[in-house]
C-alpha cells in the first residue's frame, strides 16, 4: 500500500505518539477490506504504541476506527483514506495519540466547552481538495470532546448510501442524521454553527476594536499581500474576511505562479496564512461586510459587519475578490448540490458512468470536461460562442476523447430535474433557435467570476457597469482613502499572481495616503519622536 518514502515519513510522524492507540476495522472477503488490512498493518508496523484489531461491528466496509484502547472510538473512516485524506488518517493518529494539533488554544477550548451529542457524518471523494479541511476539523472534534463523533464516508465507495442520501456534492456533512452543511468549511465555520453564542462573544469584541491605520476586507492574495506590505511598515493592520483564501481555496492545480512551477489552492492558502501569520495582523475571520462608511469628521472609515459590528480606520483595502458566475436560468439554483455543481473536481467522482454537462468553453471549461471524461459516462460541452475559447492544447485533448461531444453556438435555458436531483438540460441553437433536451445527471458550470461587491452598490465607492470597483493606477477608488486590489477591481486579466501585485501596490499607496493625510500612522509619529530626540 505505502511505498518506502511515505513510510519513512509515516514513521517519523508515529514517533511523537505520546500514548497508545487503537484500529478496529470492520472488513469483508472484498478487494477494498483487503486493502484496508494491509494499510493498517503497514500502519501498526511502523510504531509500538499502534495495535491492530479486525473484528469491527460497522455495517460499513471496509471501515475503521481510531481510538485509544479501552474507550469508545469517536473517529471512523469508511473506505480507504488515501489521496487527499491520507493527511486526515495522519492527523487523526497523531491527534488521538495525544500529540497537540497546530490550533489556536481558543478553538481547543471552544470545542472542548461544547455541551450536547454531536455525530457527524462528512461525505467526501478522494480527489476532493476541500474534504480534508471538513474532516480534519471534524475529527479534531472529536477528539477533544467526548460529545462528539466523526464518520468519515467515501462516497464513491458507498455509492448505494449516497444515492439514498440524494448527495451529489462534497463535502456534505449530517450532524445526528441531519444535514448540516455543503462544501468547503473551517473548525471556526462549524464551530460557529453549533456554538450559537460564539457570534455574539465575537461581535462585541470587535465593535470594541481600537482604530486600524490600514484595514483590509478580503482574505484572497490580493488581501493577503496588502496586510502583509501593510504590517511590514509598522502600523496598526487588520484583515477581515468571510473565509481566509477567498477564491483560491476552490482551485485545484496552480501552475502559472511565477517561480512557482506548481501547487495547489489550499496549499497556496495555508502559505498565505502562515506569512500573514508572521506579522502583527489582527485576522477577523467570518466576518462579512455589510457597509462602508467613508471617513467621519473624526477622519476615520468604517466597515459594518453582518454581525452588527462595525470597525474603524484610517484607510481601507477592498479586496474582497470575485466567485463563480452562475448562468441564471430555470433550474440552477432548486437543483444546486442535487446536480448542479460548480467543483469538477470535489464532486466529479459522484458521477461516475453517468451523464454530464459543462458549461463554458474557456479554458476552465475544457480542462473540466477532460477531467470529467475520466470519470463519467459521458460529457457534453456546451458553449454560448461559436467557438472554443480555451488554449488550442487544451482543444485538441478534449477533441481526442471518445466519450466528449461539443456543442457550440448554443444557450443554455433551463436545468429541468424530478424535484429531487437533475434529469436535464434544456438549450437553445442560437443559429436556428431551435431548442434541444439533453438527458443527463450532472451539471457543471465553468463560466467565470462575478466580482463580490454586492454590498457597495449605492454606497460611496464607484463600481464598473459590471459591478467591479474602479480603480486608478495607484489602486485608489473614488473616495479618498479608499483602495481596492484583485479581482473584485476594474485590472485586466484575473490572476493570482496579479492579485498579488495588485495588494501590494494598493498597501503602498495606502501608506503614502497616511503620511501625506492629517491623521499621522504611528511609524510615522516615531520617526519623528526620534529625530526629534537626535536633534535634542
Amino acid at each position: 500500500m505505502l511505498d518506502a518514502n511515505i513510510k519513512a515519513q509515516l514513521k517519523g510522524y508515529l514517533e511523537k505518539l505520546q500514548q497508545p492507540i487503537e484500529l478496529v476495522a470492520s472488513v469483508d472477503d472484498g478487494a477494498k477490506s483487503n486493502e484496508t488490512r494491509e494499510l493498517l498493518r503497514e500502519i501498526a508496523e511502523l510504531s509500538p504504541l499502534v495495535g491492530i484489531r479486525d473484528d469491527g461491528t460497522d455495517a460499513r466496509r471496509p471501515s475503521f476506527t481510531v481510538g485509544r484502547p479501552g474507550e469508545q472510538a469517536r473517529i471512523r473512516f469508511a473506505g480507504l483514506p488515501m489521496g487527499h485524506e491520507f493527511t486526515s488518517l495522519v492527523l487523526a493518529l497523531l491527534q488521538t495519540g495525544g500529540y497537540p494539533p497546530k490550533v489556536e488554544p481558543e478553538l481547543i477550548e471552544q470545542v472542548k466547552a461544547l455541551e450536547g451529542k454531536f455525530d457527524f457524518e462528512v461525505f467526501m471523494s478522494l480527489s476532493c481538495h476541500n474534504c480534508p479541511d471538513v474532516v480534519q476539523a471534524l475529527n479534531l472534534m472529536a477528539v477533544f470532546n467526548p460529545g462528539v463523533t466523526s464518520t468519515v464516508i467515501d462516497g464513491a465507495l458507498f455509492q448505494d448510501e449516497v444515492d439514498s442520501r440524494q448527495i451529489m456534492a462534497v463535502p456534505s456533512v449530517f450532524l445526528n442524521g441531519e444535514p448540516f452543511g455543503q462544501g468547503r468549511m473551517s473548525l471556526e465555520e462549524i464551530l460557529a454553527k453549533v456554538d450559537t453564542g460564539a457570534a455574539a462573544r465575537e461581535a462585541q469584541k470587535l465593535d470594541a476594536a481600537e482604530p486600524y491605520d490600514v484595514l483590509v476586507v478580503g482574505g484572497g492574495p490580493a488581501g493577503a499581500a496588502a496586510a502583509i506590505y501593510a504590517a511590514r511598515k509598522g502600523i496598526r493592520t487588520g484583515l477581515v474576511a468571510e473565509r481566509f483564501g477567498g477564491q483560491v481555496l476552490d482551485t485545484l492545480a496552480i501552475e502559472n505562479l511565477i517561480s512557482v512551477t506548481y501547487t495547489e489552492g489550499p496549499k497556496l492558502v495555508r502559505a498565505l496564512e502562515a506569512h500573514v501569520g508572521e506579522y502583527e495582523v489582527d485576522v477577523m475571520k467570518l466576518q462579512r461586510a455589510e457597509a462602508l462608511e467613508p471617513a467621519a469628521d473624526d477622519g476615520l472609515a468604517r466597515i459594518r459587519l453582518a454581525s452588527g459590528a462595525t470597525l474603524k480606520a484610517k484607510s481601507v483595502i477592498l479586496s474582497t475578490g470575485a466567485r463563480w458566475r452562475e448562468m441564471g436560468v430555470p433550474g440552477e439554483a432548486e437543483y444546486r448540490t442535487k446536480g448542479v455543481a460548480y467543483c469538477p473536481h470535489c464532486d466529479g467522482p459522484l458521477f461516475k458512468g453517468k451523464r454530464v454537462a459543462v458549461i463554458g468553453g474557456g479554458n476552465s471549461g475544457v480542462e473540466a470536461a477532460i477531467d470529467l471524461a475520466g470519470i463519467v459516462a459521458h460529457v457534453t460541452l456546451i458553449e454560448f460562442d461559436s467557438a472554443l475559447r480555451a488554449d488550442a492544447v487544451l482543444q485538441a485533448k478534449l477533441r481526442s476523447l471518445p466519450n466528449v461531444a461539443i456543442v457550440t453556438s448554443a444557450k443554455t435555458t433551463e436545468v429541468t430535474g424530478d424535484g429531487e436531483k437533475v434529469d436535464g438540460l434544456v438549450y437553445e441553437d442560437r443559429n436556428t433557435g431551435e431548442s434541444h433536451k439533453l438527458e443527463l445527471e450532472g451539471v457543471f458550470v465553468q463560466i467565470g467570476l462575478l466580482p463580490n461587491t454586492e454590498w457597495l452598490k449605492g454606497g460611496p465607492v464607484a463600481l464598473s457597469p459590471r459591478g467591479e470597483i474602479e480603480i486608478d493606477a495607484r489602486n485608489q477608488t473614488s473616495v479618498p482613502g479608499i483602495f481596492a486590489a484583485g479581482d473584485a477591481t476594474t485590472v485586466p486579466y484575473k490572476q493570482i499572481v496579479i492579485a498579488m501585485g495588485d495588494g501590494a501596490k494598493a498597501s503602498l499607496s495606502a501608506f503614502d495616503y497616511l503620511i501625506r493625510s492629517s491623521a499621522p500612522v504611528e511609524s510615522q509619529a516615531k520617526s519623528e519622536a526620534s529625530a526629534e530626540k537626535v536633534a535634542a
